[in-house]
């Protein structure tokens, strides 16, 4: 049976053990819900490795291959299929969601063992790879739309999953009011899709959009009006400014979450779809540069944070972020392939990381502040091997995946901007620094932990094997790009040429058909003495003079505080935003609109009618004198009442 032709399969699996789990597997010992949800994302991971195979040998005129199922949605003139499709950028999230993901549930096994909420665990865990496997093979935006809600519910309710911590319900709830704004705007993108070619279909939309003229360089037309509505969503979705602040809170949920969700798959999610619309995109020259510049400034910002952070996972998080930044940086200028190869590869070594933080973790019996460990390094070596490999990985180490694809988005940023360029220098020096500090202060150094109270030990098989199995994707992931610097073909570039190809030709996206930089530019270029003197700062700082670091903290303790403060976004927030919004709701909506305006109305005609019928009521007395009296009293009104009208 082809796979192609069924492609309904592949998000079904993960299903239907979402399913299972949830509701029977209150009844089943931890090996059936482990077999269930395993099973599940492991025949997923197969069918799409099927699927690929049928892929490659289809013809370019096959391509993309689009199966429609049945009619979703039929109202008037809008019609939206339940349709799926398979192209070059497809296969890449393909294999990445489903292996990766599979890796994780196997990680998982180990990693909550022991948690209560075991079942509820893997039915969120499989739900969420439904829902993204769903964004990702759906042919038109609105049931993209649909995988897009559904991986948000997923986050919401893994972020908060350990809902008896109040810390984690509130991430859990700023997760999902913090997307709802950039939901909000996707939403509002599709409308004006539809309104503007009059389907939802990617390939009817972007083979309308070769037709018409792109929008004029720093001005605003219907191009750049749904770009911009489309890349607010892609901003709450994939943490960029000003709608990165939910990301580095959702650390609250369980580690594996964070590598699944927060560092390999959903919050990539904007800048698949950002690519997806590249047509659009082009066309709009303004919202790529609005793109460019807040993923560079995203980038560097969220980096800046890194630099001081003590909790090991807060480091990680900040780093997804500026990685995400560094994704759109490549959107901004152009380099479609380029952010998304770096997509590819970041989800190799920061799931490594943030798994390699949990079994750091794990050995710490919970412990995730980086300054109450050290000299880790021989007493949980393959966790210690895994992170340096993840951490030369994302240093941008020349040879490691990391470096072929940040050094790809560098390059085409210097041929847009030198300004973007530079500054994403900058941050790759930063990047270097910050994760050497993290590796550092966690596995060497003298021991700064209990050793009667921390029983320090290795993670079991079911959580090693994913890190090493991440590991040799974290060094050998970008090798597809290689032979460039040997004057021969980015292999992973020409793959995906097909799908961005365009003949909208701005000057933003020109750089996407350069070529490449040869070996000896690469090896002694910028990106690399960046990565390299980020590692011998932090080396001295932490290793050969550990005391610098305090005595710079006291002696800078302005910047100092700025950093550890994260810049007091939070703090703004919620004081700008936050609070005269409760207190709107609270004081005025609440207290005057509803308890004195309408309730206050309803309350006061109630009232009124049962103080008028009781008045009334004691008016009955059963006194017939009084019966007469009140007659002759109405006969008199009404007689005068009438000799007054007659005359």
């Amino acid at each position: 049976m082809p796979v192609l032709s069924y492609l309904w399969i592949i998000p079904l699996l993960p299903l239907m053990g979402a399913a299972a789990n949830g509701i029977f597997g209150g009844r089943w010992p931890k090996k059936a819900v482990s077999a269930v949800a395993l099973s599940s994302t492991t025949l997923a991971f197969l069918a799409a490795l099927e699927a690929v195979r049928e892929f490659l040998s289809l013809s370019p005129a096959q391509i993309p291959w689009i199966k429609t199922y049945f009619t979703w949605i039929s109202a008037g003139g809008f019609q939206a299929d339940f349709a799926l499709q398979v192209d070059q950028l497809t296969v890449i999230m393909l294999l990445v969601v489903t292996g990766v993901g599979w890796l994780i549930h196997i990680y998982s096994t180990g990693y909550m063992h022991d948690d209560p909420g075991y079942r509820r665990f893997f039915s969120y865990l499989n739900l969420f790879m439904f829902f993204m496997l769903v964004l990702i093979l759906a042919a038109n935006y609105l049931l993209m739309f649909v995988g897009w809600e559904g991986v948000g519910l997923c986050s919401y309710l893994l972020i908060g999953f350990f809902f008896l911590k109040q810390s984690a319900t509130n991430a859990g709830n700023k997760a999902f009011w913090v997307n709802r704004i950039g939901d909000f705007g996707f939403l509002l993108g599709l409308l004006l899709i539809f309104r503007t070619f009059g389907t939802l279909n990617f390939s009817d939309v972007f083979s309308k959009v070769a037709n018409l003229p792109a929008d004029p360089a720093g001005q605003i037309g219907t191009f750049t009006a749904i770009a911009l509505l489309l890349f607010v969503g892609a901003a709450g979705k994939s943490a960029q400014l000003p709608l990165y602040v939910w990301l580095p809170d959702a650390m609250e949920g369980p580690t594996p979450v964070s590598a699944l969700i927060h560092a390999a798959t959903m919050v990539t999610a904007g800048v698949y779809m950002v690519v997806r619309s590249h047509a659009i995109f082009l066309n709009a020259p303004l919202a790529m540069q609005v793109v460019g510049i807040i993923g560079c400034a995203t980038a560097l910002f969220a980096a800046t944070i890194g630099l001081v952070q003590t909790d090991i996972k807060k480091v990680l998080a900040y780093s997804t972020v500026s990685q995400l930044g560094y994704m759109f940086l490549a959107c901004g200028v152009g380099a479609f392939g380029a952010g998304i190869f770096h997509l590819m590869t970041h989800a190799f070594f920061k799931g490594l990381l943030f798994l390699a933080a949990g079994s750091v973790i794990h050995a710490m019996g919970g412990e995730q502040d980086m300054r109450k460990m050290g000299g880790l390094r021989k007493k949980i070596p393959v966790t210690f091997w895994t992170m340096f490999m993840a951490t030369l990985a994302i240093a941008g180490a020349p040879g490691f995946s990391g470096f072929f694809s940040k050094d790809e988005i560098l390059n085409e940023a210097q041929r847009v901007s030198p300004v973007l360029w530079g500054l994403g220098v900058l941050t790759a020096g930063l990047t270097s620094f910050y994760m050497f500090r993290l590796l550092f202060l966690t596995f060497f150094g003298k021991q700064r932990y209990d050793d009667h109270k921390v029983h320090v030990h290795e993670s079991p098989k079911s959580m090693t094997v994913p890190l090493i199995v991440l590991a040799i994707l974290s060094v050998c992931g970008g090798w597809m790009a290689a032979p460039q610097f040997m004057g021969g073909v980015n292999h992973f570039k020409d793959f995906l040429a097909p799908v961005l190809a365009t003949t909208a030709e701005p000057a933003a996206a020109t750089a996407e058909s350069s070529g490449g930089t040869d070996i000896v530019q690469a090896l002694l270029g910028a990106p690399v003495i960046a990565g390299l003197l980020g590692f011998l700062l932090a080396w001295w700082f932490y290793i050969k003079s550990p005391k610098t670091p305090e005595k710079l903290a006291v002696s800078l303790s302005g910047p100092y505080k700025l950093l550890s403060g994260k810049y007091f976004i939070d703090e703004l927030y919620q004081a700008v935003i936050v609070r005269p919004l409760v207190w709107i709701s609270r004081d005025v909506l609440w207290h005057v609109a509803d308890e004195r305006a309408i309730d206050g109305t309803v309350n006061g005609v109630a009232t009124v009618s049962r103080e008028t019928g009781d008045r009334l009521r004691h008016a009955n007395t059963g006194n017939i004198r009084s019966y007469a009296t009140w007659i002759v009293l109405g006969v008199v009104v009404f007689t005068s009442l009438l000799l007054w009208m007659v005359d």
